[in-house]
């Protein structure tokens, strides 16, 4: 075992031993315990509602871990002292505290808690009754996430959080989420912030969503303004499960899934290939190739009678059934003194795809959350204090995803079906085989042997990471309480892979090797809070100041390959340590450095009023100094307000009460700042490498001195991105709270982006940041959700929400008024194909606009009295029509403009829910509409790789057979070459993400000694409603050119698909 992953561990035991001493109460009976449980009184009692028994409802004696559960007919006996009171508790119902007496037998009655609104919510360092919130907030209880059997818990939130676009940056198990909240605000680091337990910078994806409380999205400035700093992206506040008084209680929850290819690819076969390149040659006016003299006599044999279909690479790669998991335990409880909450989880998740070189995802998370009372006067707490801690451990190999030059996906699409997999001896088929069979079309590589022996697939990766808090709470007079928090937070991450020797296609490697790296991390933080509440003649006030300060730090990173392994193909000792390097230039070393730091003050303060709980306002104020600007520029100041007025409070409503309980208007309008850049941009800093060292001497070319050189050029003036919105809704009840409505239109306005400057080479540094641009996006946002009940045994509720969002830029600082986007996307020759550009919508497509495709000469001559294209030269039927942009009867290059834009016009989200005696069922789905996705196919001309049915036959054959795609001749040409709509597919898609049904056994086996025993069969991603033509419409890549184009989206390059998953799991209360 890994020494680092030992001592973490170690840490962890140590961590939950000391923190379950806290509470010996829980475990141990004092003789005085004794005694009572001698004078105790035994009652018994039923719980019901208006509707009948409530099973599982908690009957504790106050003060006291004394208690028990309702069992299926509502029933309890429970041994109390004299003179005790009982509190009766359910979710969803209002607590109700009952004095013993005489008594020894109760009917208690629960009321459902109908005024939903006064359920609280988490705002920034604190919380509020959710009627009372001025700002647009959206809420997921832990319950709805953990029900959808996800993952990541960003999967379960796609349906549920209108406003916020979460799109699978791949389909590969454990890759991530692109997170955007009210749309892309920015073209560098544009994903919220996440704050989890009241620390910030945490990461959504190494939680299990079993340990979840709630999350609660900030996705208006007014709301989130009191983080400032960071929060120009929105903030999703997630809240891990706390302890609660009670009787303890121990849940598990698990499945276990297969998963499968929701969707074939449409790659031709053996004979459609053979056919495709005889089509390309007989329109390039080129021979096609004599089959019976390229190939080995038994294969072109096989192939021509039908025997052999050619291999489809991605079946070949395909794993049917790969097994995906998971196993949670919580245990939650405590007294009025102590409560605790823990948990352990595990997931695994294997890949469809690779296979050899299967991608694999597993983590383990731990948890432990607590809070102690010190001090209490009789009437409140004066003194108690608190900890979370949080561990995982996360393990990942997988195939590339990259662009097209490091893409598994892309090479087994583009894979020749005319290339065996395999040799007689089972290897890969690989070059030797080729020129010892007289397999003659030419470099064809083998896409398994190749991610095989590279480290497209021989790769592993590592991550342990340790979160931990602590907080003071003191309360020196009622409502007025102050809060220290102290975090830390360390981590590291370890990468290594592996190339055997090995020659296939047009690649190759003479020598092995091996690849490692690593980075550590660490960061703590200082928060302290005084808040207090005070209400004079239902004029209520609740008032917050504070002050954090953050500093990271104490970390390095470290990059490291070497040739020559000395265990030559053994991937388990794939170690630098096991590599022999006879050269210096075997030896490559990246990086072996220590973290920039980075250190954070703040300041803020935030008051909010009420009167009668009708008429709010809300101001706060933040003030955030950065160490990643200079002095003078290092401050920001982040100021919001926000107004609502609950109108059914008023007297002139009273009418519609019978039909509409609560009505509120809201207003806001806020700022917020992001610091989201390297650190020491405002100096020239300087840099010693092998890339700029200096060679002397004659035919000296390995023997260097260190040389330095000025690595950037200075910004003085670099200073916060500022996002500034304006946000008008309304919150509605209807029919006694069984229709809720909630409605949000904004505005926001990103300024001065945080972007790094294009300049000219001859320079001679790397391009500084600087506040280069501005960018708009409005939209409306709509939640819809009826629960209802029909007779004793049936209730069912129907979720819905839309959105939309248009973007639009508004300033770029540059003379072109331009930031253009990476080449050799689309095709090896082509230039780029999406860029940022002023009036346009970031990371739009770029490209030539057509009007259909050439049908015959006579077009061709009425068409040229107008026009002249200088893209083609001399016009052929089969050509496309390209459209004259900018009116000058010309076509060129000029005449590019907006084809498409990667990011919806509208979300969706909906869930319909049932039960009835027991059975529950649950359908969940998503939805976009309005983007394009951009499919690629190939790199360039290769008569060896393959195509799409798509391209082969849809396109042009001669008249009237297509008049969208161009002729079918070589992919070089203008044509297919030159990016424009050809290539662009509209890609509204709607998924069924997850269908349950479950049944609770606890209402057959009355004396089962569980509170719950449910078992559930779930089907994810069960079906896809959509016109475009690939794997899956649900594209989130800029086709693998993240690095600094994180802001492009929707280029499919051989997208890895989500897969279709069937699972069995069960939900177990003891």
């Amino acid at each position: 075992m890994n020494l680092n992953f030992r001592r973490t561990a170690l840490l962890v035991g140590i961590c939950s031993a000391v923190s379950l001493t806290y509470t010996p109460q829980l475990f141990a009976a004092s003789a005085d315990a004794i005694d009572a449980v001698q004078q105790a009184k035994k009652i018994t009692g039923t719980v019901t509602d208006a509707m009948g028994p409530v099973i599982g409802a908690n009957v504790l004696e106050k003060g006291t871990t004394n208690g028990v559960i309702t069992d299926i007919d509502g029933n309890f006996t429970l041994n109390v002292q004299s003179g005790a009171t009982i509190v009766v508790s359910f979710i969803g119902y209002q607590p109700q505290e009952i004095v013993v007496g005489n008594q020894s037998n109760f009917k208690i009655q629960l009321k459902e808690d109908t005024e939903l609104l006064d359920e609280v919510v988490v705002v920034g360092y604190g919380v509020q009754k959710k009627k009372l919130v001025t700002g647009a907030t959206v809420q997921v209880k832990g319950d709805n996430i953990a029900k959808l059997n996800t993952t990541s818990a960003f999967g379960a939130l796609q349906s549920q959080t209108p406003g916020v676009q979460i799109t699978q940056s791949t389909g590969q198990a454990g890759d991530g989420y692109k997170v955007k909240i009210r749309g892309l605000g920015t073209v560098g680091n544009a994903a919220p912030l996440y704050v989890i337990d009241g620390v910030t910078g945490g990461d959504l994806n190494s939680l299990n969503p079993s340990d979840i409380e709630s999350i609660d999205v900030l996705k208006d400035a007014a709301s989130a303004a009191i983080y400032g700093a960071r929060a120009a992206n929105g903030v999703i506040l997630v809240t891990t499960k706390q302890g609660k008084t009670g009787k303890i209680q121990v849940s598990y929850d698990g499945y276990v899934g297969c998963q499968y290819m929701a969707k074939k690819p449409d790659v031709l076969n053996a004979q459609e290939y053979m056919y495709a390149q005889e089509l390309k040659g007989f329109n390039g006016g080129n021979a096609a190739p004599v089959w019976e003299n390229v190939l080995p006599a038994d294969l072109y044999q096989s192939v021509m009678d039908g025997t052999w279909k050619g291999t489809d690479w991605v079946d070949e790669s395909y794993k049917k059934g790969a097994l995906t998991q998971n196993h949670a335990l919580n245990v939650i409880g405590g007294s009025e003194v102590s409560k605790f909450s823990l948990g352990f989880a595990y997931t695994n998740q294997d890949g469809i795809f690779g296979g050899e070189s299967q991608s694999q995802y597993e983590r383990y998370t731990a948890r432990l959350n607590s809070e102690h009372v010190v001090l209490n006067n009789g009437k409140f707490d004066v003194v108690k204090f608190g900890e979370n801690m949080t561990f995982n451990h996360v393990g990942k190999g997988g195939v590339a995803t990259g662009n097209m030059y490091w893409n598994s996906m892309h090479d087994l699409l583009l894979g020749n079906p005319l290339l065996p997999a395999y040799n007689a001896d089972g290897g890969y088929y690989m070059n030797e085989d080729i020129a010892a069979n007289g397999w003659g079309l030419g470099s064809a590589g083998n896409p398994l042997g190749v991610t095989s022996s590279t480290s497209r697939g021989l790769n592993e990766s590592k991550s342990y990471n340790l979160n931990l808090s602590a907080n003071l709470q003191i309360q020196p007079i009622k409502d007025l309480i102050f809060k220290t928090q102290f975090s830390y937070k360390q981590g590291n991450s370890t990468y290594r892979s592996m190339t055997k020797i090995y020659s296939s296609g047009s690649e190759s490697a003479t020598q092995d090797g091996a690849g490692q790296s690593m980075s550590t991390w660490s960061s703590w933080a200082w928060e302290n809070t005084l808040a207090y509440k005070f209400d004079i003649n239902q004029h209520n006030v609740d008032l917050v100041v504070g002050n954090t300060m953050e500093k990271s730090s104490f970390g390095m990173d470290m990059d490291v390959s070497s040739k020559n392994n000395l265990f030559g193909s053994d991937w388990d000792r794939a170690y630098i340590g096991n590599t022999k390097p006879t050269l210096l230039s075997e030896i490559t070393i990246n990086k072996g450095r220590p973290t920039a730091d980075s250190s954070l003050a703040s300041f803020f303060g935030r008051a909010s009023y009420n009167y009668k709980e009708t008429y709010m306002a809300q101001f706060t104020l933040r003030a955030d100094g950065s160490s990643n600007f200079m002095r003078g520029n290092r401050w920001g100041y982040f100021p919001s307000a926000s107004v609502g007025w609950v109108v059914t409070n008023e007297n002139f409503m009273e009418s519609t009460k019978h039909w509409m309980e609560f009505f509120k208007l809201r207003a806001s309008w806020g700022q917020n700042g992001n610091c989201s850049i390297d650190n020491f941009q405002y100096l020239t800093t300087f840099a010693f490498d092998d890339a700029n060292a200096y060679y002397f001497g004659l035919n000296n070319h390995s023997s260097a001195t260190t040389g330095g050189y000025a690595d950037i050029l200075k910004n003085e003036d670099v200073t916060w991105e500022t996002s500034e919105q304006l946000n008008l809704g309304f919150d509605a009840r209807f029919l006694n709270s069984r229709l809720g409505v909630s409605f949000d239109w904004y505005k926001k306005t990103t300024k001065d982006w945080l972007l790094r400057a294009p300049i000219l080479s001859v320079y001679g540094l790397n391009a500084p940041y600087v506040n280069g641009g501005d960018v708009e996006n409005k939209g409306f946002e709509l939640a819809l959700n009826w629960n209802d009940q029909i007779g004793k045994d049936f209730t069912y509720g129907i979720n819905a929400n839309v959105s939309t969002n248009k973007n639009k830029v508004t300033k770029i600082a540059n003379g072109e008024g331009i930031i253009h986007g990476p080449s050799s996307v689309l095709h090896q020759q082509e230039g780029e194909i999406f860029r940022a550009q002023v009036g346009e919508p970031i990371g739009y497509f770029w490209g030539m606009k057509t009007a259909g495709v050439f049908q015959n000469q006579a077009q061709i001559d009425e068409w040229s009295k107008t026009y002249t294209d200088k893209l083609h030269g001399t016009l052929k039927p089969g050509d496309v029509i390209y459209v004259d942009t900018d009116g000058d009867n010309i076509i060129t290059a000029a005449d590019k403009t907006n084809i498409g834009n990667p990011h919806p016009d509208i979300n969706l989200g909906f869930s319909l829910n049932f039960g009835y005696k027991g059975f529950d069922l649950s359908i969940t789905g998503a939805g976009a509409f309005g983007q394009q996705v951009v499919r690629t196919m190939s790199k360039g001309e290769s008569t060896v790789e393959n195509l799409n049915k798509k391209l082969v036959y849809g396109s042009w054959k001669g008249e009237g057979t297509s008049n969208l795609l161009p002729r079918l001749d070589n992919l070089n040409n203008v044509n297919w070459m030159t990016f424009s709509e050809i290539w662009v597919e509209d890609a509204d898609y709607v998924k069924i993400q997850n269908i349950t049904l479950g049944y609770d056994f606890k209402r057959l086996w009355r004396s089962c000694p569980l509170s719950q025993m449910r078992v559930y069969i779930s089907a994810q991603n069960l079906f896809t409603f959509t016109g475009y033509s690939g794997l899956d419409p649900e594209v989130g890549s800029s086709g693998g050119n993240d690095d600094g184009y994180s802001w492009g989206a929707g280029v499919d390059n051989g997208y890895y698909p989500a897969p279709k998953t069937f699972l069995v799991g069960v939900n177990l209360k003891f």
